[in-house]
C-alpha cells in the first residue's frame, strides 16, 4: 500500500527505527513540531511493550483520510502473552516493569484514538490514530 511503512520490533535499535520512520511520515503528512513529537512518543511507547513483553512484534503505519480528515494511523501487533487484565494496564500508574506506568495510558493520552486488542496466550494488537488538526 502506498504510504504505509512496516518495521519489524525486536530490540530498542527497532524501536528507534520505528519513532524516525514515524516522525518522518507525520512531517511528510504536513502534522506541527508539536505533534511529531506527540506522534514519536507514542510509537515509542507501544514499540517498547513490544520488546518488553513479546520479544518481537510490528508496527505499521500509514496516512489514512476518514471524511475527508487526513491523518496518521499505527498498528502495532505481537504475538506474545497478552495482556491479563487490559482495564488495569491502561490506568496510570500500573506497571509490569517498576516503571513510571505511563506506556499504554501514555500512548492514549498522545493520540487521538486509541484501541487495544489483547488475548492471553495469542498477543496484542494497538491501534492509535492522530488526526491533522
Amino acid at each position: 500500500m502506498e504510504n504505509e511503512t512496516l518495521t519489524d520490533i525486536h530490540s530498542a535499535a527497532d524501536i528507534v527505527t520505528a519513532r524516525q520512520r514515524g516522525r518522518a511520515l507525520a512531517l511528510e503528512l504536513g502534522f506541527s513540531g508539536g505533534d511529531v513529537t506527540l506522534i514519536a512518543a507514542a510509537i515509542s511507547e507501544v514499540a517498547r511493550n513490544i520488546v518488553d513483553h513479546a520479544k518481537q512484534g510490528r508496527i505499521v503505519m500509514r496516512r489514512i483520510n476518514e471524511k475527508g480528515d487526513p491523518g496518521i494511523q499505527i498498528i502495532a501487533t505481537d504475538e506474545g502473552p497478552g495482556i491479563p487484565d487490559v482495564a488495569q494496564a491502561m490506568q496510570y500508574g500500573y506497571s509490569t516493569r517498576k516503571g513510571l506506568g505511563v506506556g499504554l495510558p501514555g500512548a492514549k493520552w498522545l493520540m487521538d484514538e486509541f484501541d487495544i486488542v489483547s488475548r492471553v496466550g495469542r498477543g496484542t494488537t494497538v491501534i492509535m490514530k492522530k488526526w491533522l488538526s
